[in-house]
């Protein structure tokens, strides 16, 4: 009883010391503005719920599951059309891996239908931190995203997820829509597939609520996806731990 004891004690201690240690070591390289913005962001966990945790881990489990095997992840994350929260999502999820440090991970985003990114979402993720400039070139403009100055960025246009830019098989599908969801019962190639629905900003769109709104949203979405990797940081951690 007494060594058991002691074992979750030394669990506790190990898990809280990483926990801190995440908070207080971000990422080197993001933005001043983006860096303060994801800063905040663990603090929040306690804001998601039980069910949506259950969601978050099982997409955690997934990644956890292709680094075992010493294989890239590719998640792809899919919309109605691929102009707000899908692109939030891609561009989430991997900002969270480069917070915490977790190599091997690639972020897509596709829709049901090809529209354009839209300009409201991209002004919410500037709120945020993010440097993001446009081509402005035809009806779907290409958008580059950058976390710093030293950052590559990377692309984000509107298409449809079965695009020839986006993965064709291993690689794990989340709805975060339920149109999409409901319209795309099996996704072709997929390793996985995780409905994870948000509520559409676009409701709110030419309203005095439009930016509060959008800004709701991005920051749930960046709460949830800091919530995965900051799971899977603890978890290899923790392996780490119990190699030696």
């Amino acid at each position: 009883m007494k060594h058991k004891l002691l074992f979750w004690v030394g669990f506790i201690v190990i898990l809280l010391f990483f926990l801190n240690f995440t908070s207080a070591n971000p990422v080197e390289g993001f933005y001043k503005k983006l860096q303060n913005y994801t800063n905040t962001l663990t603090a929040e966990f306690e804001m998601i719920d039980a069910e949506r945790k259950k969601e978050l881990i099982t997409l955690g489990d997934y990644i956890l599951e292709r680094r075992a095997k010493h294989q890239n992840t590719n998640l792809l994350f899919i919309c109605t059309s691929n102009s707000r929260r899908s692109h939030m999502a891609q561009i989430w999820a991997k900002t969270a891996a480069m917070y915490f440090g977790i190599d091997s991970l690639w972020t897509f985003s596709g829709g049901t239908e090809t529209t354009k990114v839209n300009i409201n979402a991209i002004n919410a993720l500037k709120r945020c931190g993010f440097y993001i400039t446009t081509n402005n070139i035809g009806d779907n403009p290409v958008w580059t995203v950058n976390t710093g100055k030293t950052s590559e960025g990377w692309m984000i246009f509107s298409k449809k997820y079965d695009h020839s830019s986006n993965p064709k098989s291993e690689f794990g599908a989340v709805m975060v829509c339920s149109e999409a969801d409901k319209s795309c019962p099996v996704v072709d190639g997929a390793d996985i597939r995780i409905a994870m629905p948000y509520d559409d900003p676009k409701y709110f769109d030419g309203t005095p609520s439009q930016d509060l709104k959008y800004d709701e949203r991005c920051k749930q979405i960046a709460r949830d996806m800091f919530f995965v990797m900051n799971y899977v940081k603890t978890k290899l951690v923790l392996l780490s731990e119990t190699k030696k």
